[in-house]
């Protein structure tokens, strides 16, 4: 499986990454965000609507509301937090499923998808450094279609 791997030294090195990738995403773009509690997925998510937002607004985390959506210069973008999804049924009940075809998902917990998870998704796996502002991301794909993508991140 292809990868890429970088180190993001503090949140403003993350948000710029976003920015990067989010200017590459068309609708139908799957981004499943993992990582531990505190890793930063969610700050790398709201880096990359609001890279895509005409105007700056507040992005909320979808801890509670489980799902935001957004209309940007590229499309509908969809920010899932699946953390408190406790089967794949509760996943479609969303229409999470749906939107993989017609939207931008930024995906929280992909775990939580279990066989949904779409073949063509690219995988960003954050972790916390020792320092507590650095980050290592791992991103890994099998659909052709990201490497050019991707072009702008150096591993």
């Amino acid at each position: 499986m292809p990868k890429c791997t970088l180190t993001l030294s503090d949140p403003d090195d993350t948000s710029q990454r976003a920015a990067e990738l989010g200017r590459s995403l068309v609708a139908g773009d799957v981004v499943l965000l993992s990582g531990d509690v505190g890793a930063g997925k969610t700050h790398f998510a709201r880096s990359l609507i609001q890279s895509l937002l005409k105007e700056p607004q507040d992005i909320p985390s979808p801890t509670f509301t489980l799902v935001q959506t957004y209309d940007t210069i590229r499309g509908e973008v969809w920010h899932a937090d699946l953390y408190r999804i406790t089967s794949a049924n509760e996943v479609e009940e969303l229409g999470v499923v749906d939107a993989f075809d017609s939207a931008i998902c930024l995906i929280e917990w992909p775990d939580r998808l279990g066989s949904l998870i779409p073949a063509s998704a690219l995988t960003i796996e954050l972790v916390a450094g020792s320092d507590e502002n650095a980050r290592a991301l791992t991103a890994h794909w099998h659909d052709e279609k990201w490497p050019a993508k991707l072009s702008g991140w150096k591993s």
